[in-house]
């Protein structure tokens, strides 16, 4: 595909089990036939679901769609513990869970649910002298993480079962988070505090932000119809909207300030910028008495 064809916008992915988001981006950047691609947030390679893709402009909205919320289907195996806190890595304890009953998992998944302080997975991407988490940990070393605030807003239990012969636990749960929540560390949590270990078998991401499964491609999907979402429509989904006039737009293109937005989510929140053509112009940002631009997209330009 020629990358003149090819507009900025997004793309909503349905990862496919066994590859990496960087895999990803590869593969839609030779679709799209531009490199500059980017993803919103990195799904481990035994997840599936939804990934966020950004084509040319939209590059420059997806640091703000990594700190959007995050929604996961996941399955939790209690009895056992691995070195990954997920079913890739080998199991390092084992424990009968047969005494485990419906009500302590529920009681336990509960006292994970809000305000916590998490300690990230060891094997995370989560840089420790330079060298990232899950290098180190691979290379035989020890990573000691210090514990950090995260929110689980939703940590629900939709079935519990009972796997090899009683032994085992299996819970199927659905979990809305903040970012930098990592749901292997809630499995390795929800074991921990059971006293039996646990650890993730199945993980599907089904929302980023406004962005939702049924909305997302494979790439089977993709490699026939790219299916991007217009860079104007992705950036209304995304943020609160202001219309601008002709001369706040002249302005805003020229890097002057206009007046604030007043829009209810208060200073520094971001505000998408809209010319009277129903364009995106840039981002705002209430200062006080005026607005300031976050991002300008130059006109016209497509690959700017």
């Amino acid at each position: 595909m020629n990358s003149g064809q090819v507009r900025s916008g997004l793309i909503i992915v349905d990862k496919p089990q066994g590859w990496t988001s960087h895999d990803v981006v590869g593969r839609l950047r030779r679709l799209a036939g531009t490199r500059k691609v980017g993803h919103a947030g990195t799904l481990d390679p035994m997840a599936t679901g939804v990934l966020v893709v950004g084509i040319n402009k939209a590059t420059r909205l997806l640091t703000y769609i990594v700190g959007t919320s995050k929604t996961y289907e996941a399955t939790i195996r209690l009895g056992q513990s691995t070195v990954t806190d997920d079913a890739e890595g080998e199991i390092t304890a084992e424990t009968i869970a047969a005494a485990v009953t419906d009500e302590d998992i529920r009681s336990a998944v509960k006292a994970l649910t809000g305000d916590i302080q998490q300690v990230p997975s060891s094997v995370s991407a989560i840089k420790v002298g330079g060298e990232r988490s899950y290098a180190r940990v691979r290379a035989g070393g020890e990573v000691n993480l210090p514990a950090r605030p995260v929110t689980v807003s939703r940590f629900e239990v939709h079935d519990i079962r009972r796997e090899h012969g009683g032994k085992l636990r299996d819970v199927d749960v659905t979990v809305e988070c903040s970012s930098g929540t990592y749901i292997r560390a809630l499995a390795r949590d929800l074991g921990a505090a059971l006293g039996v270990g646990g650890h993730l078998t199945a993980l599907r991401r089904t929302s980023v932000g406004p962005y939702f499964e049924g909305q997302a491609s494979t790439l089977d999907q993709l490699a026939e119809d790219l299916r991007l979402l217009d860079l104007n429509d992705a950036a209304r989904a995304l943020f609160p909207v202001r219309e601008l006039t002709e001369g706040e737009a002249a302005d805003l293109s020229h890097g002057r300030r206009i007046p604030a937005s007043g829009t209810p989510a208060g200073e520094d929140a971001p505000v998408a910028a809209f010319a009277p053509d129903g364009e995106l112009i840039g981002l705002l940002a209430d200062k006080g008495d005026t607005a300031k631009a976050l991002l300008v997209f130059a006109p016209g330009n497509e690959r700017s």
